[in-house]
C-alpha cells in the first residue's frame, strides 16, 4: 500500500502565502504613512514663530497675556492702532508720531514700535526681570520704572526700534514735539509740545534722574 506524504498548507498554496506576506508589508507601510501625515499636519508642529519683544527691553519674552498687555509683534508701526500698545497711547502723542512717521517715510525711514502702552502687570513683570538681570532694584531702576510712575503705563511714551527712527527723530523730532527723554535710552520718546518752538530740553541721564519717577 503506497504511503501518502502529508503536504503542509504553505507548500500546498504558495500563492496564498505570498499574498499574505505582501498584505502584511502593505499594512506596515500604510501605518507608517499615517503616522508621518499626522505629525506634519499637527497645528502645533507648524505654528507660526513667536513675535519678538521690544529690542529696548532689558530681558524677557513679552507679557504672558500678549497683545492685551501691550506686547507688540515684530514690525509693528505707529499706524497699527488695532494693537493696544499703539491704540492706548495718548492721542496727541500718537498723532505726533504718525505725522512724523509720514514725513520720515519720504526719507526711507519707518517708525517701528518696540513698545508703547503697557499694562501695569506687564510693567511689573519687566521690573522683576530687570532686577534679576542687573542684580539690584537700584540698577534696574536705571532702565525700567515702576508701574505707578512709568510713562508707558500712562500711554505717554514709545520705544522705537533702532532702525533709523530714533536717529531721524533726534534730528527732526522737536518740530513735532517729540523728544528723547533719557540719555541712556535713545529709543524712548515722549511728547513735549513746547519743543516745536523752543527745542527739546536736555535729556535726563537715565530714569533715576527724572523727578516724575521719584516716589
Amino acid at each position: 500500500m503506497p504511503q501518502h506524504q502529508r503536504t503542509s498548507p504553505a507548500s500546498a498554496h504558495p500563492a496564498r502565502t505570498v499574498l499574505l506576506v505582501l498584505g502584511g508589508v502593505v499594512a506596515v507601510l500604510l501605518g507608517l504613512t499615517a503616522c508621518l501625515t499626522a505629525t506634519t499636519a499637527d497645528p502645533d508642529a507648524s505654528a507660526s514663530p513667536r513675535p519678538t519683544g521690544a529690542a529696548s527691553r532689558p530681558v524677557g519674552d513679552g507679557p504672558r497675556d500678549g497683545a492685551a498687555a501691550g506686547h507688540v509683534p515684530s514690525g509693528t508701526t505707529v499706524f497699527d492702532a488695532r494693537l493696544p500698545a499703539v491704540a492706548n497711547l495718548d492721542p496727541a502723542l500718537r498723532r505726533a508720531l504718525q505725522d512724523a512717521a509720514t514725513d520720515a517715510e519720504d526719507d526711507g525711514v519707518t517708525f517701528v514700535v518696540n513698545s508703547g502702552w503697557r499694562s501695569r502687570a506687564y510693567q511689573k513683570q519687566l521690573l522683576r526681570e530687570a532686577v534679576a538681570q542687573y542684580g539690584s532694584a537700584a540698577e534696574a531702576a536705571r532702565w525700567v520704572a515702576g508701574a505707578d510712575t512709568s510713562s508707558h503705563v500712562s500711554g505717554e511714551a514709545v520705544d522705537l526700534a533702532q532702525n533709523g527712527g530714533p536717529a531721524w527723530l533726534a534730528e527732526h523730532g522737536a518740530a513735532y514735539g517729540l523728544c528723547q527723554v533719557y540719555g541712556n535710552e535713545p529709543w524712548h520718546y515722549e511728547l513735549r509740545p513746547e519743543a516745536a518752538g523752543s527745542g527739546c530740553p536736555a535729556p535726563y541721564a537715565d530714569p533715576t534722574a527724572d523727578p516724575r519717577l521719584r516716589g
